[in-house]
C-alpha cells in the first residue's frame, strides 16, 4: 500500500486580490517539479495540510487554493460574485501569475467538477486530470442526496432528525429553507441550519463511522461560512447547465485521465464516475470496493497517491 509523502510546508504563500475577494494560494514541492493544481470540495470546505502529501515533493511543484469564501481565503462565507465562473477565472488568474503554461488537475468531488468544467473551457491549458469521487452537479445528483429516494432511504433515521428541524412546509425543498436561514439575519438560525446541514452530511458521508457527538451544540463561525458557501452553490444549481459536464466531454483535451472512486460512496454514487468513463473512453476508471467518499483510509490514499505517481511518470516523458 502507498502512503501519503511526508508533511511538509509551503515554500511560498501568496494572497491574490480578485475584485473584493483575497484568494489564499500555496505552492509545495519542488518549484521546478511538474505543476498540480489541488481543487478542494464543498465547495466552501478548504484545503487542509495533508492534501500537500498526496504529492512527490521531489516531482511535483503543488499548487493548493482555497476558493472563494473558503479557508483561509476572506471574506469567508462571503458569496458576492461567487459563482462557478469567478473560480474558473481564479484558476485562470493564478496559473497566469504564477507563470504555469500546462498544468494537472487533481479534484474530489465538487474539486473533480471543478476540474472538469476548466478542462472544458481552458483545454489548450490542462496536461491530465486525477478525479476522486466525481460530482457531476445535476439535479438527480442533488436529489440523491437530499431527495426521498436516495440516500434518505440509506439513513431514514438520521433523515427524520434533520427533517424535522424544518417546518412542515418548508421540507419540500430543504436546500432553498436551509440557505433562506443561513444567508438570514438571525444568528442563532444560521448556527442551527448550519450543524444540521453537517449533521446529515456526515451521517451520509462517514456511514457508520459517524459520530454526531463530535458536532457540538456550539457552531463555529468557520462552519456557518462553509455551510453558507454550499448552500449557495446547491441552491443555484451550481451556476452550470443541466448536464454540461457529460454533454461537454467532447471539449475535454486528449491527456491523461484517471478516475478513483470508492464503490461505497453515499454521496456521489458510482454511476457518476462511470457515466463520465464512458464519455472518455480513453480514461481510466479505477473502483474501490472497501472505499466511501472522503479521500482517506488505506485503499483511497494507496490509489491517490498511485495516481499521482503515475501521471508524473507519464507527464515527465
Amino acid at each position: 500500500m502507498r502512503v501519503l509523502y511526508p508533511a511538509i510546508e509551503p515554500y511560498s504563500v501568496h494572497r491574490f486580490r480578485r475584485g473584493h475577494h483575497e484568494i489564499y494560494v500555496e505552492e509545495c514541492g519542488n518549484p521546478k517539479g511538474f505543476p498540480v493544481v489541488f481543487l478542494h470540495g464543498g465547495p466552501g470546505s478548504g484545503c487542509k495540510t495533508y492534501h500537500r502529501c498526496f504529492f512527490d515533493p521531489e516531482k511535483y511543484r503543488t499548487i493548493l487554493f482555497d476558493q472563494r469564501g473558503a479557508g483561509r481565503s476572506r471574506p469567508q462565507g462571503d458569496l458576492a460574485d461567487n459563482t462557478t465562473a469567478h473560480l474558473i477565472e481564479d484558476m485562470e488568474g493564478i496559473r497566469r501569475h504564477l507563470e504555469i503554461t500546462r498544468w494537472l488537475l487533481f479534484g474530489g468531488s465538487w474539486g473533480a467538477t471543478l476540474a472538469l468544467l476548466y478542462a472544458q473551457q481552458k483545454a489548450q491549458n490542462v496536461a491530465g486530470l486525477v478525479l476522486r469521487g466525481t460530482f457531476l452537479a445535476r439535479h438527480r445528483d442533488v436529489e440523491w442526496f437530499i431527495g426521498a429516494e436516495g440516500a434518505p432511504r440509506i439513513y431514514p433515521e438520521g433523515w427524520e432528525r434533520f427533517l424535522a428541524s424544518l417546518p412542515l412546509m418548508e421540507r419540500t425543498d430543504v436546500v432553498q429553507a436551509l440557505y433562506r436561514r443561513l444567508i438570514g439575519k438571525d444568528e442563532l438560525a444560521r448556527r442551527r441550519a448550519a450543524r444540521e446541514w453537517a449533521l446529515w452530511g456526515g451521517q451520509v458521508t462517514l456511514g457508520e463511522g459517524f459520530d454526531p457527538g463530535g458536532l457540538s451544540e456550539h457552531v463555529s463561525a468557520a462552519d456557518v461560512s462553509q455551510a453558507r458557501v454550499e448552500l449557495h452553490y446547491a441552491a443555484n444549481r451550481y451556476f452550470i447547465d443541466e448536464n454540461v459536464i457529460l454533454d461537454g466531454c467532447d471539449r475535454i483535451p486528449p491527456v491523461p485521465v484517471i478516475i478513483v472512486h470508492g464503490r461505497r460512496d453515499l454521496v456521489c454514487p458510482l454511476e457518476s464516475s462511470w457515466s463520465l468513463h464512458r464519455r472518455l473512453p480513453d480514461s481510466e476508471i479505477r473502483v474501490l470496493p472497501q472505499s466511501g467518499h472522503i479521500a482517506s483510509g488505506e485503499e483511497m490514499i494507496d490509489a491517490l497517491v498511485r495516481a499521482a505517481d503515475a501521471m508524473a511518470s507519464r507527464l515527465a516523458t
